[in-house]
């Protein structure tokens, strides 16, 4: 069970488990508004293990991301999966250790998710221009598209939805694609909501083979200019994106029946930020799309309909 890393013999156990995973509730409540309501649909404890999962991720993002990512090195990064190596060895050094030790002692996750967003933290120490979308498509899958197969395995599978009456070897299809393309479409989301945000930071997460497709300049952005050009550039994304959203759609109906709202929900409130973009006149530079509210509330009673028709 639950080990206790000695870093000095006078080291005080960590929380309660009990604790441990209100501290998780608490930071997915405060920086995920629209993924937490998702997770309040599910059964206790799986929304406890997304909960654990989001405080990891959300954790190793603010090493490149937050406040002091000035100080962070890629020895830094080198000792957080060190740290993590451990967590999946059963050793708790922390209140979030804790929870996500639990977690991962009920669900079947594998620990090579949690490495490749730590790859991803890498790119961004040395990244701020990705010139095709490939390279973007593969950084988006190191930051996010491990969030969907770490969630997936803690959802779980309809193990009867998709095996044929005439197939004697049942095996429940994975939706591993389509939860991969989840997490991309939801970092793109991200990313066309925040280029204003990132340019002042000196970075830019569209392509620049894009931008030159569509004759918009570097010098351009960083001036915040709306023109038709950017325009077109935007719409051309905001097509993409959706089609990413298309393709995890379709994995949903492969996902245990308790999985399934909260997951149709988080989809249909993200996506809606690429509507909020469009609402804007693309005007990303002074004003951040979101969801309001009572859109997001609205929306459950079409989620649930999804959840119990596709």
């Amino acid at each position: 069970m639950l080990q206790l890393l000695e870093s000095s013999p006078s080291m005080k156990p960590p929380v309660s488990l009990e604790e441990a995973y209100e501290i998780c509730r608490q930071l997915t409540a405060k920086y995920a508004t629209t993924f937490y309501l998702g997770t309040l649909l599910m059964n206790q404890s799986k929304r406890q293990a997304i909960w654990a999962i989001y405080a990891w991720c959300r954790r190793t993002d603010e090493l490149v991301d937050g406040p002091g990512a000035n100080l962070t090195t890629p020895n830094t990064l080198d000792d957080w999966e060190k740290h993590l190596e451990l967590v999946f060895t059963g050793k708790a050094e922390d209140h979030f250790d804790v929870a996500l030790v639990d977690t991962l002692q009920h669900f079947p996750i594998e620990i090579q998710p949690f490495r490749d967003m730590i790859d991803g933290q890498r790119m961004d120490l040395y990244n701020n221009r990705y010139q095709t979308f490939e390279e973007l498509y593969l950084y988006c899958y190191r930051v996010a598209g491990t969030v969907g197969l770490m969630s997936t395995s803690v959802m779980g599978l309809d193990l009867g939805c998709s095996a044929s009456p005439w197939n004697y070897q049942i095996h429940p299809y994975i939706p591993t694609k389509e939860a991969i393309a989840l997490g991309i479409a939801s970092q793109m989301t991200n990313i066309l909501r925040d280029v204003g945000e990132d340019a002042r930071r000196g970075r830019i997460y569209l392509p620049l083979d894009d931008l030159s497709k569509f004759n918009y300049t570097e010098q351009d952005l960083f001036e915040g200019v709306n023109d038709e050009r950017w325009r077109s550039l935007m719409n051309f994304q905001i097509v993409r994106t959706r089609q990413l959203y298309n393709q995890a759609e379709k994995g949903i109906s492969s996902l245990s029946p308790d999985a399934r709202l909260p997951v149709w929900a988080a989809l249909m409130h993200y996506s809606g930020i690429l509507n909020g973009i469009e609402r804007n006149n693309y005007d990303v530079f002074n004003q951040r799309a979101y969801v309001p509210q009572w859109q997001k509330l609205c929306s459950l009673p079409i989620a649930w309909l999804r959840s119990q028709a596709l």
